[in-house]
């Protein structure tokens, strides 16, 4: 995994077992890999694996659907059909390897061009056996155009595929620079020898193509005539900036001290600047550009760098407590036996300095910039959660919230450095998740439903919003970057059990006074009935509130019928799911609990009595217009 997939927060390999005879081998494959072995239920002891699945295809997929590297010991057809419906693009799929019970091969199923083949190789030398490899340049010349090393870089990806094709057919490879790729030349097989017989005027095959080139270089150059280019990632760029300064700005100056370098924009590892500058957007813009990442340090650690500056600041470091934002970050990042190669360069309110290691750098230094991820997991069920947020999961590293949804997750968060907090902890577990962020670490933050209705979305901003001596969080946690994976709303769930109760207006309202006065509770009740809304009712009851779901069905009845259909829909898309539905005037209160969403149909809903059951519906209109254009016609 290269240090742009690392700071990405990538998940890392899953190792399946499905049977108890193949479980010294997945043993062996992850202890290798220091990866987490997941095993199947009533096949796999439970104590001798991190997580258990029930059913092996849906297991494999959510794990594929996530982004983990999928290593499964067992039958490759297994695997094949848990992944099949999730193909699409073979340059952003994880890897998929399957290895037999007794471990006489590795196979690389899918993701050669995202390192299935090296980790196949290195199974193979774990187990002592051999890696079935069967892409085509990997089988000819041992090497893969467009997965290089770690630490080097591709320039021109497109014109890989074109290149190794004319490798295949017997082209030459002519290698310049210094770097891996010096050595697949030296190993290149000879092109095959004419076949028996071939004499003047027969038909012979086409000559040998035009000889491919290789360039490896730190230079910008460009692929001319199909050469391919690689740069060694050995420099950090070294930013620092003005609050606010225009990204533009930073990228100018950026571009402009590469080039005074002679350095190519590929050949740059990192973009590195002070923690206090973690949110500041050009800089993170400039790192999205080049597409590398973006590593912080503190003031302390950036003048320890001081007797290596080239251009060391007193007014610098009154200020932010550093003789050298730029220049210090460049060096820090770049080790301690890295030479500043162009000193601090300035703009109006930007500054910018290159530094270069002695080798490519597969490891970074510094801090990423943290990350709070707010994750609607949906109702709990697998498959109604979003690919992105398994990915989020996966890529996190810590779980948090309520220990329920949590729990939710199943395997998927089997491992994973998890905070439980319990109901009522909704403000400690959103501070909880900012602060840890704000060390520089990825936490998901585990809603159910969707993570910004009725969740902890909306608190996450009223805490970053909030003055320090208001309660709001810390200035470092106020730095992480919050992103939201959106996830299916008990409403919707509950929609889709009963039909199409949403198909017109709708509206949900929270019946739980805890945080939102009865009085405006009650007058939004009156709203909703007056404007004849569907109506969602979450958090309908709870321990000690029973009375405000009766009121909200009086006033409902004093503005639709009697027979408005009601759906109480409770632990959707779980195993004990229930739906049940009644009319408004006979509503029980007894019946609904804490799980239970309550859908309350306009005046316009029916209930449908069809082959499958009841269906639920709320009508837009189409039949008035037909009705409408039926009569025009006539």
């Amino acid at each position: 995994m290269t240090p742009g997939e690392r700071d990405a927060g990538n998940p890392g390999p899953v190792v399946l077992c499905l049977t108890a005879s193949g479980l010294a081998v997945a043993r062996q494959v992850a202890e290798a890999l220091d990866a987490p072995l997941h095993g199947r239920v009533d096949r796999v002891p439970a104590e001798a694996v991190a997580a258990q699945f029930p059913d092996a295809l849906a297991h494999a997929r959510n794990l594929f659907a996530a982004g983990h590297a999928v290593i499964g010991v067992c039958a490759a057809g297994i695997l094949i059909r848990a992944v099949a419906p999730l193909l699409s693009d073979k340059r952003v799929e994880p890897p998929v390897l399957a290895i037999p019970e007794d471990g006489s091969c590795v196979i690389p199923l899918l993701g050669g061009h995202r390192g299935a083949n090296r980790l196949a190789r290195r199974i193979a030398d774990a187990l002592g056996t051999r890696a079935a490899v069967t892409t085509a340049g990997d089988i000819a010349l041992g090497v893969a155009l467009d997965v290089p090393p770690p630490g080097w870089r591709l320039a021109n990806p497109e014109a890989a595929r074109a290149a190794m094709a004319a490798l295949l057919s017997g082209a030459a490879l002519e290698v310049e620079g210094e770097g891996p790729w010096r050595a697949a030349a030296c190993a290149q097989p000879a092109p095959a020898p004419a076949a028996p017989g071939a004499g003047a005027g027969a038909d012979r095959p086409a000559g040998p193509a035009q000889a491919q080139r290789i360039i490896q270089t730190e230079a910008p150059v460009t692929g001319a005539d199909g050469a391919l280019v690689y740069h060694p990632q050995r420099h950090v760029l070294g930013l620092g900036a003005a609050r606010g300064c225009p990204a533009e700005e930073v990228w100018d100056l950026a571009l402009q001290v590469l080039e005074a370098a002679g350095v190519a924009p590929g050949a740059v590892a990192c973009v590195c600047s002070l923690d206090l500058k973690a949110d500041e957007p050009g800089i993170l813009e400039v790192a999205r550009r080049l597409g590398v990442p973006a590593r912080f340090f503190p003031a302390a650690r950036l003048e320890a760098e001081a007797p290596r500056l080239a251009t060391p600041s007193e007014v610098v470091f009154a200020e932010v407590g550093c003789h050298g934002v730029a220049e210090g970050a460049a060096l820090a990042g770049a080790g301690p036996d890295a030479v500043l190669v162009l000193p601090k360069r300035k703009s109006a309110a930007a500054t910018a300095a290159l530094a270069r290691a002695p080798e490519p750098l597969t490891a970074l230094r510094g801090r990423r910039r943290g990350r709070v991820t707010l994750v609607g997991i949906g109702p709990g069920q697998a498959s109604w959660r979003t690919p992105e947020a398994s990915t989020a999961i996966a890529r996190a590293d810590e779980l948090v919230g309520y220990g329920l949804y949590i729990d939710l997750l199943g395997p998927l968060a089997a491992g994973k450095p998890r905070s439980d907090f319990p109901l009522g902890g909704e403000e400690a577990r959103c501070r909880h998740a900012l602060e840890e962020a704000g060390q520089g670490r990825d936490i998901a933050l585990i809603c159910s439903g969707d993570a910004g209705i009725y969740a902890m979305g909306a608190l996450v901003f009223e805490l970053l919003d909030r003055a320090p001596d208001r309660g709001g969080v810390s200035d470092a946690a106020r730095r992480v970057e919050v992103l939201s994976c959106p996830g299916v709303s008990a409403l919707q769930a509950a929609a889709a059990r009963a039909g199409a109760p949403l198909g017109h207006d709708f509206c949900a309202i929270s019946l739980s006074d805890l945080l939102t006065p009865r009085e405006d509770i009650v007058k939004r009740l009156h709203a909703a009935a007056e404007g004849d809304f569907v109506i969602a009712f979450y958090n309908p009851v709870s321990l000690r509130r029973r009375t405000l779901l009766a009121e909200a069905r009086d006033i409902l009845l004093r503005h639709r019928p009697a027979d408005t259909p009601v759906l109480l829909a409770s632990s959707l898309g779980r195993p004990e799911e229930s739906l049940r539905y009644r009319r408004l005037d006979a509503l029980d209160v007894g019946e609904v609990d804490m799980l239970t969403v309550v859908l309350v149909g306009s005046s316009q809903s029916r209930l449908a009595r069809l082959g499958e059951g009841p269906r639920m519906y709320t009508p837009r209109g189409y039949a008035r217009r037909i009705d409408a254009s039926a009569g025009t016609d006539a």
